[in-house]
Parts: structure tokens; C-alpha cells; sequence
């Protein structure tokens, strides 16, 4: 039996533990309040006030496409550099880098010469103009172009295991589809990318006069696609070029009937001197560790096809605006935000290798660094090269994410500009939005303005802005 003071003590224990409990369950309660009421307000400010889709309709329309150390790239870095002085970052400056240049010359030609052979002659039934593009890095054509026979051939490896005296002298088509097994197409290309990377190499090491390569997209249409393309200094530089889906499809249905192929080509384009170019950084100052950074940025070059809206004005864009966003809802970051525009990441890398070059001079901390390279469709995920308990810390955020179409903080590939600091940034993040759609724009004339959704646009940015909040909150 418990005696009269004993049952006021426990009265009393029940009523602290009950008077603190809800103060302690108050105080969380208000913090993640907080969180949420400045998540909110980034993504209603940027779909309804927000500075995404005049960023990237000014870079598309005004200045077009931005190839590295073109006149494009040069108007860029002028006009990005003049829009953040704007928003009101706390210092925005150009860091010098030296880029090589690549010009694609006037328009490619190429030609299907369709033949039989039968009864001991070679009869001529039909010829196809084909929609190509030269592959950046690749070399000209001698001015009345080449003319070879096709070799079709489904992979690299096909083509490594061929003897040389059946590549000598041709021009080898590489028909590799990518995959459509996998759900997120960026695993697609990159199972495939090293045909359009590597192929002139291996054709080249064998004797092969060109390469023809089928272009990297799940669509078939007519729109060529090109990208970066590799030498090797001890085997001949041959002519490379990319070819639509709907012509690779044609040209595979003659192979297979047995008919003789040629293709005639004329590509004029020609590698030149570097010149000088320029990252564009923009830097909101911390308020606790000013000397401690967390970056987000995007690469302004683009391939000199289309308007590089998707790859990557997007990423430009939902860089700068993310960190306008969290000036705008009046947030008062605790680290340092760095906004980078890097230049060169299509060919070359030069302006995210000369950015990790001077952070790791100056021995600046970055606590994260983060990039945005995969269009601008709706939000997904992030992608994160870390420890696993790192991964794991970044959990949580999900609560606040979630209700905006972000679902998953994974282990995955960050991206290449941001992967240059992997010695020096402990945790490396990648923005990945919806998939499906970007490799029907990727590296082709069709990577233009009219090509990107407003409102995903939009989104992105938010959800960019949310995720910088975020970690500096932590």
C-alpha cells in the first residue's frame, strides 16, 4: 500500500515528467516547423515569383548555344556574370582557365550508296543522304570527303575481335543501341557512351578510313546527336562522325539483306589553339564559418547544336536561382554558398580541374559540392558519393523533401564537374531529375527552350535551394 507521501511524490514525478515532455516535444515541433515553413516558401517563391524560366529563356534565345572558346561561351560568361551581380551575392567573380577550341565548319555531308550483287555484277538500286554530325575532337575529311564500304558491327567488342584485313580500308558503322531495360536512361548511356568515346580508336588501330556511330538516344528520329569524341597519339586520327537513329535503323535493315553498303562523307571541322576562358563563381558569405563552402553549380558550355537548354542552361539555372531563392526568403546561410558556372565540361573538363586546382591552393574547406547536369524535368532524387554512414545521415532530409517529389537520397554518381574535387570535398551530391525525356535532347538541335517544362524548371530549383538549406542547417 503506498502510504500518503508516496503518492505525492509520484503526483509530483508524473507532473514534471508531464509539464516537460510537451515543452521538449514543442521545441522539436517548432524547429522542424521552421524547416518546413522556409521549404515552403522557397518552392512557392520560385513557382510563382521565380527568376528560372527568364534565366534560361535569356541564355537560349539571347545567346544560343555555347561550344567552349566560341563567341556563344564568351557572351555567356559575360551575361551569367552580369545576372548574379544582380540577384545579390556577396561577390562574383571570373576565374581565368585556358580551353581548347574545336569548330565544326561548315555542314557535314554524308550519303548511302545502296548496291546488289548478283550474277557476277554489281547492280546500283538506291542512294540516301544521311543526317550526320562530326563527333567534337574530330578531324576533317580531305576537302572532296572519303568514300568507303560499309562494315556494320554491333559493339566495341565486335570490333576489337575482328581481324584487321576485314576493317582495313572501310568505314565502320557502330550500331549499338542503348538499352531500354533500364528504368533510369542515364544507366543506358552509359553502357553504350564509349562507342561514340572510343570508337574511332578502335576502328582506326584496325585500318578503318571513318566511323559512323549510332547516335545516343532511345528515340528514332532524325536528329543526330553528337558529344565528345577521343585520339590516341600512336594510332592515325580518323574521321568520326554520329548518325540518327532512323538512318542507323535504315542502314542495319540493308546490312542485314544482304546489300553492299558506301557512304560517302565530307565532315569540315578542325581542333585550334586554346584560348581563354572563364568559370563564373558567385559566393553568398556564411554568417558562423564564412571560410567553410558548400557548392552548387552547373557547366555553361554546351555542344553547338540546339540552345544547350537542358544540358546544361538548366543547370546553370537552377544553380544561380537556387541560392537567389534562399536571399529572397531572407535565409542567412551559416556556411559560405558558392554558385559555379563551370566552363569546358564537354570537352575537356578545364573549369572544373582549374577550380579544384585553386581551392586545393587557397586550402579552402568544402563541406559539400553539389551538381546539376541531367535537364530540367521534375525532381527525383539525389545522387551521393560518400561513406555509407555518411548516406545515412542524410536520411532525415527525406521528411522534408518528400512532399516535393524527392524520394530518395542514394548512393550514385554526382557528376563530372563536381567529381574533380573527390580528394578534397567529403561529400559529392547530384541533382537527378525525372529521366526519360533527356536523352531525346541530349547533344542534338533539338536541346532547345521550347524543349524544357516551365514549372518542372521550377521545381528543380526549389528543390535545389531546399537541399542547400538544408545541409548548411546541419
Amino acid at each position: 500500500m503506498v502510504n500518503k507521501i508516496d503518492h505525492y511524490k509520484i503526483l509530483l514525478v508524473l507532473g514534471v515528467v508531464l509539464l516537460v515532455y510537451p515543452l521538449k516535444a514543442g521545441a522539436q515541433s517548432t524547429t522542424n516547423s521552421k524547416s518546413d515553413v522556409l521549404i515552403r516558401s522557397l518552392f512557392d517563391s520560385s513557382l510563382m515569383e521565380g527568376q528560372s524560366w527568364p534565366l534560361l529563356t535569356a541564355l537560349c534565345k539571347e545567346v544560343g548555344h555555347r561550344l567552349t572558346g566560341s563567341e556563344g561561351a564568351a557572351k555567356a560568361v559575360m551575361m551569367t556574370r552580369k545576372q548574379m551581380l544582380g540577384m545579390g551575392y556577396d561577390s562574383v567573380w571570373l576565374q581565368p582557365v585556358q580551353v581548347p577550341v574545336w569548330k565544326r565548319g561548315a555542314p557535314e555531308r554524308a550519303r548511302l550508296l545502296i548496291s546488289s550483287i548478283g550474277q557476277g555484277r554489281i547492280k546500283k538500286e538506291d542512294q540516301v543522304d544521311l543526317a550526320v554530325l562530326a563527333l567534337g575532337g574530330s578531324v576533317a575529311t580531305p576537302i572532296e570527303g572519303i568514300r568507303a564500304e560499309v562494315l556494320e558491327v554491333g559493339s566495341l567488342e565486335e570490333l576489337k575481335n575482328l581481324p584487321n584485313d576485314r576493317v582495313q580500308g572501310k568505314l565502320v558503322f557502330i550500331n549499338q543501341k542503348m538499352d531500354a531495360r533500364y528504368i533510369n536512361t542515364f544507366e543506358s548511356y552509359s553502357h553504350c557512351a564509349s562507342i561514340r568515346v572510343q570508337g574511332a580508336v578502335e576502328a582506326a588501330q584496325k585500318g578503318a578510313k571513318a566511323v559512323l556511330v549510332r547516335s545516343l538516344t532511345l528515340s528514332i528520329d532524325s536528329f543526330p546527336h553528337t558529344g565528345m569524341m577521343v585520339y590516341r597519339d600512336s594510332i592515325p586520327r580518323i574521321p568520326a562522325a554520329a548518325v540518327s537513329t532512323a538512318h542507323a535503323e535504315y542502314m542495319h535493315k540493308q546490312w542485314q539483306l544482304g546489300k553492299k553498303l558506301e557512304v560517302e562523307l565530307v565532315l569540315h571541322c578542325a581542333n585550334q589553339p586554346d584560348t581563354l576562358s572563364y568559370n563564373v563563381v558567385g559566393q553568398i558569405n556564411g554568417s558562423q564559418y564564412p571560410d567553410r563552402f558548400i557548392t552548387l553549380g552547373g557547366h555553361l558550355d554546351s555542344w553547338d547544336v540546339g540552345e544547350g537548354a537542358h544540358d546544361d542552361g538548366a543547370g546553370c539555372v537552377h544553380s544561380m536561382e537556387a541560392a537567389r531563392l534562399l536571399m529572397a526568403c531572407g535565409y542567412k546561410p551559416r556556411h559560405s554558398i558558392r554558385t559555379i558556372l563551370y566552363m569546358n565540361e564537354e570537352n575537356g573538363m578545364r573549369g572544373a580541374q582549374a577550380y579544384a586546382r585553386l581551392a586545393r591552393e587557397n586550402q579552402e574547406t568544402h563541406l559539400a559540392s553539389i551538381e546539376s547536369d541531367r535537364g530540367g524535368f521534375s525532381p527525383r532524387e539525389f545522387h551521393v558519393e560518400a561513406d555509407s554512414q555518411r548516406i545515412a545521415d542524410l536520411q532525415p532530409m527525406l521528411g522534408a523533401l518528400s512532399d516535393y517529389g524527392i524520394h530518395r537520397i542514394r548512393k550514385g554518381g554526382s557528376g563530372a564537374d563536381v567529381a574533380q574535387m573527390r580528394d578534397q570535398c567529403a561529400l559529392l551530391m547530384g541533382f537527378v531529375p525525372e529521366s526519360q525525356r533527356y536523352f531525346d535532347y541530349h547533344h542534338a538541335r533539338t536541346d532547345v527552350l521550347e524543349s524544357v517544362n516551365r514549372r518542372e524548371l521550377e521545381l528543380g530549383s526549389a528543390a535545389l535551394a531546399a537541399l542547400l538549406y538544408l545541409l548548411d542547417r546541419e
